[in-house]
């Protein structure tokens, strides 16, 4: 099978979408990185909010975001790809515009902004595998993704460094951060407009020769659950650290920022080095990852308080190669499962399954870690082997044509 060997920085930033796509990632990334993780502190500190009402704010615009998915899909269905990125960014604009203008004590306002901030956030990851989807293909399409991923977390990373320097200004500090971050929008969703991508639409006799949209069931119902790897880092982790050791702050904010580290320096490496295998045996080489990593945490949590914190930093390094494995599988699969002109369709229900796992996860985790490491490291054990086998087993279905279609993506 067709291997890729080699990394071509110009070649890659072409399969991505070309330059001022790719500027527009970073910026767009940079953005979301100095407001988003501080968004729950803007709503509790600057608008005066009590964190519940907040918190629910929150979780309302991540539903709303899942629930617009399926017309995100038949959107990109007709064509449309650097234009539903801009739309996806530039609806964040408005949330973010809100966030700036909103007065203290309006909680109506805050709920408006979470909710336009929540359609962007989950329309964008669905536009943007389909626009690269459209510019590059095979292995070199996968690589592209991978890049991607690691330009926006080193993108978000410096965000959010940039937002957390400026936390000490207080709730003016708060309030120009949501400024430049509608600048920033604006700026991304313009860059990513310019770049003028569309793919064309198949009409009715391609599409029925092309065979019907791939099922996937096993595919999604799975991909719930390795998302939940996703906030190991951020929420598991630190959970065990300050309970279980009472570490100091200092060993989660190591862990999250080593994770980030090791996602920008090795997410491309990484994908190149697995592109030997089908994206299948990775995907479900990934969880068997995974699930030693959870197994490494329950062992790490025997350990006595000198040994435990940096058994569990230690054990972090290799949940990050599982997410970092995972990440430039998973993707990458649906976009060579499903036939072109269902595309859009199919990224958009895995981006339902990734935002439902995503929603889902902390009030699973914290609810396993309450009755105690066997149960939390365990149960995501077991969760995620089960997950594994069901993606090893499923069979990709659909027409002879598309059956051949995915059968050859998955060859090269």
């Amino acid at each position: 099978m067709a291997t890729t060997t080699r990394i071509q920085p110009r070649a890659l930033v072409r399969a991505s979408g070309g330059p001022r796509y790719a500027v527009a990632l970073a910026v767009d990334a940079l953005g979301t990185g100095l407001l988003r993780p501080f968004l729950l502190l803007y709503g509790v500190t600057v608008l005066g909010l009590s964190a519940p009402a907040t918190g629910t704010a929150m979780t309302v615009g991540i539903v709303a975001g899942l629930v617009c998915m399926p017309a995100v899909g038949r959107w990109l269905d007709r064509g449309a790809r650097s234009t539903v990125v801009a739309a996806s960014m530039l609806v964040r604009v408005l949330g973010a515009a809100l966030l700036a203008a909103a007065p203290a004590g309006h909680v109506w306002l805050f709920a408006s902004a979470a909710l336009f901030l929540g359609i962007g956030n989950q329309a964008w990851p669905t536009a943007h595998a389909a626009l690269v989807a459209t510019v590059a293909h095979g292995r070199e399409r996968d690589t592209a993704l991978a890049a991607a991923r690691a330009l926006r977390n080193a993108a978000l990373g410096v965000g959010a460094l940039l937002a957390a320097a400026c936390l000490a200004g207080g709730t003016t500090a708060l309030r120009a951060l949501a400024a430049a971050t509608v600048l920033a929008y604006l700026l991304a969703a313009a860059l990513a407009w310019s770049a003028h991508v569309r793919a064309q639409p198949a009409d009715a006799a391609s599409a029925r020769d092309e065979g019907p949209a791939p099922r996937m069931t096993a595919l999604l119902a799975a991909n719930v659950v390795y998302v939940f790897c996703l906030n190991v880092p951020e929420i598991a982790i630190p959970l065990i650290l300050v309970t279980r050791f009472h570490a100091s702050p200092v060993w989660p904010a190591a862990v999250f920022v080593a994770n980030t580290v090791l996602v920008v320096a090795f997410q491309v490496p990484v994908t190149v080095l697995m592109s030997r295998y089908s994206r299948r045996t990775t995907l479900v080489l990934s969880g068997v990852v995974l699930a030693a990593s959870y197994l490494g945490f329950l062992a790490a949590t025997s350990l006595g308080h000198g040994w435990g914190a940096p058994a569990v930093a230690a054990v972090s390094v290799v949940c990050t190669i599982g997410e970092i494995i995972y990440a430039g599988s998973a993707t990458a699969l649906v976009t060579a499962l499903a036939p072109a002109h269902v595309l859009g369709r199919a990224l958009a229900r895995f981006q339902l399954s990734t935002g439902f796992g995503l929603a889902v996860s902390p009030a699973i985790i914290t609810a396993l870690a309450s009755h105690g490491p066997a149960a939390l490291w365990g149960g995501l054990t077991a969760g995620t082997l089960l997950s594994a086998s069901a993606v090893a087993a499923e069979k990709d279905h659909g027409s002879t044509v598309g059956h051949e279609h995915a059968r050859t993506e998955e060859a090269t």
